[in-house]
């Protein structure tokens, strides 16, 4: 795609589901990829698919191991113009079950996450050029769901961080948005249904419809329509989007 205004990708939570979809597609436009994660053979089977993808292995929610990330990158490709916080996790569970090593983690890998990716992005990206920081979000960090409170907090507070540092980065080259899927066909999704089935008695297919149901097109979202809205981001023509949260849902967007 000619006019992409980036060229160098660093995407977490790139071994599989939407942050592999990503690598391969922006890979696959001409732009470098480093995909990052815990999982160095999974990291190494979606490297393994494209010359142009990079595996380095780090924890999000570790600050070391991010700074270690970036320079890695650094010291490899020089400074990523386009980079892509997707890493995440969700458990569910009533509000008053949920314990607080659940709470915790939840918001360590989804939104401490983004921070430090953000944080350490703007350490080493340069302000004067063309950049894209973009959270994976979701519609649960726009409206609530029940059974999930730690996963819509955590949401909720990317979108909100998003939204501070596209306005602190206003007066750069860097734009800062969030990209908010509804229900995504992906391993994190099959986890989640397997957990409502065992918990609720029905079978995987029943589950998988009454989830599909909530998006008014009654399917999930596909993990390349996701890396599509990504695609469009890392363009020219979008270099005045920023501070927004994307709904990529099927309709599905309740503020409230």
């Amino acid at each position: 795609m000619s006019d992409l205004a980036v060229k160098k990708a660093l995407i977490t939570g790139g071994g599989s589901g939407v942050g592999a979809e990503m690598a391969q597609m922006l890979a696959a436009q001409g732009m470098q990829v480093v995909i990052a994660g815990r999982n160095k053979e999974a990291l190494g089977k979606i490297a393994a698919l494209h010359d142009a993808i990079i595996p380095i292995v780090a924890d999000v929610t570790d600050q070391a191991s991010m700074i270690n990330l970036f320079d890695e990158m650094v010291k490899q490709f020089g400074d990523p113009d386009v980079v892509i916080a997707n890493a995440g996790m969700a458990t569910s569970a009533p509000f008053g079950k949920t314990t607080l090593d659940s709470w915790q983690e939840t918001i360590d890998v989804n939104l401490t996450g983004t921070f430090h990716t953000f944080q350490q992005s703007l350490r080493v990206m340069d302000k004067a050029k063309p950049g894209r920081l973009i959270a994976i979000a979701s519609t649960a960090g726009l409206k609530g769901y029940g059974y999930v409170a730690p996963y819509c907090a955590a949401k909720h507070g990317v979108v909100g961080l998003v939204k501070a540092l596209a306005a602190e980065l206003a007066g750069s080259a860097i734009t800062v948005n969030a990209v908010c899927p509804g229900f995504t066909d992906t391993p994190m999704l099959a986890h989640s249904i397997a957990n409502i089935a065992q918990k609720t008695g029905m079978s995987i297919d029943d589950a998988r419809s009454s989830l599909a149901r909530i998006n008014p097109q009654n399917r999930f979202i596909t993990p390349r329509e996701v890396a599509q809205t990504v695609l469009w981001l890392c363009q020219q023509g979008a270099g005045s989007m920023t501070g927004q949260a994307i709904s990529v849902s099927g309709g599905k967007y309740e503020n409230g």
